[in-house]
C-alpha cells in the first residue's frame, strides 16, 4: 500500500471543486486524453512532487478552520490512479471530521477504488459524452467503464455531482444532450449537474508539454450556448445549480 503520492499542485481556497471552501489536490497521472483537457500537464504521473500522506495532510492541518464549511478535494489528473494514496489520506480526513470529495473520470474501477469510494463523502463525475463513438475520439479511450462506474455509484446510494463539459462542436449537439440528459435522469443519487462552459486558458499547458493543442480554433461557449443546454436539462428534471436554472 503506497504511502506516497505523485501532487502536481495544490489549491488551499478551492471554490469550484464540491460544497464551500476547499483544499484541493490535483493529482499526477491520466489515462485520458481529452482534447479539450486544461491540465494536459498531469498526464505523466511522476513528473511533479512526491509526498507522503503525512506531508500532505499536513498541508490541509494547515487551513483546517478555513474548510470547516467545505473539505478536501482530490482532482487531477485522474486521482483514483493513486487509489491508496488517496484512501489513506481520507482515512486521516475522516478521523479529524472533515468532508471528503473525488473528482474523477469514472474509467478505473478496483477493489481498492471500492474502497476510496465507501469513504468518500461525495464524487464528482464527469461523463464526457453520451455516444460511444464521439467519446472515444474526445478521450481516446471507451464510455463503458465510466458508465459502469456510474451504475456502481448508484447501487451504493453515493452523493454524486455530474459535470458536463460544453465544447462547440464536440459535446453541444442536441440530441447528443438529449441523450446525456435521459440517461443520467434515471439516477436518484445525482445531486447536482454542472454545466461547465468550455474555454482557452488551459491551451498553454499543451505548449509546454510540446503538444499541438488540436481545439486551438474552437471558440468558447457563450451564453447562449449553455442556455440550450439547460433548456434541454431542464426537460429531465436534472438537479442544476441556481445560476443555470
Amino acid at each position: 500500500m503506497s504511502n506516497h503520492g505523485f501532487i502536481h499542485s495544490y489549491e488551499t481556497f478551492g471554490t469550484k471543486d464540491g460544497p464551500g471552501i476547499r483544499f484541493v489536490y490535483f493529482l499526477q497521472g491520466c489515462h485520458l486524453r481529452c482534447l479539450y483537457c486544461h491540465n494536459a500537464d498531469t498526464w505523466n504521473k511522476g513528473e511533479k512532487t512526491k509526498m507522503s500522506v503525512d506531508e500532505a495532510f499536513h498541508e490541509i492541518e494547515k487551513v483546517k478552520g478555513f474548510i470547516k464549511s467545505g473539505g478536501v478535494t482530490v482532482s487531477g489528473g485522474e486521482p483514483l490512479m493513486q487509489a491508496n494514496f488517496v484512501l489513506e489520506l481520507f482515512k486521516k480526513c475522516k478521523e479529524n471530521g472533515i468532508h471528503t470529495c473525488v473528482d474523477t473520470n469514472g474509467y478505473l474501477f478496483s477493489e481498492e477504488i471500492k474502497e476510496v469510494l465507501d469513504i468518500t463523502d461525495l464524487v464528482l463525475l464527469d461523463i464526457k459524452h453520451i455516444d460511444p463513438e464521439k467519446y472515444l475520439k474526445l478521450t481516446e479511450v471507451e464510455l463503458e467503464p465510466t458508465l459502469q462506474f456510474m451504475q456502481y455509484l448508484s447501487e451504493i446510494n453515493k452523493p454524486t455531482w455530474l459535470r458536463y463539459v460544453l465544447v462547440p462542436d464536440y459535446t453541444d449537439d442536441a440530441q447528443d444532450l438529449e441523450n446525456w440528459a435521459k440517461y443520467v435522469s434515471q439516477f436518484n443519487n445525482i445531486e447536482r449537474v454542472d454545466i461547465l462552459p468550455f474555454h482557452q486558458m488551459g491551451a498553454h499547458k499543451w505548449k509546454e508539454i510540446g503538444r499541438a493543442y488540436p481545439l486551438e480554433n474552437c471558440r468558447p461557449a457563450d451564453m447562449e450556448d449553455v442556455k440550450k443546454a439547460v433548456e434541454i436539462f431542464r426537460k429531465y428534471h436534472l438537479p442544476l445549480p441556481d445560476n443555470q436554472k
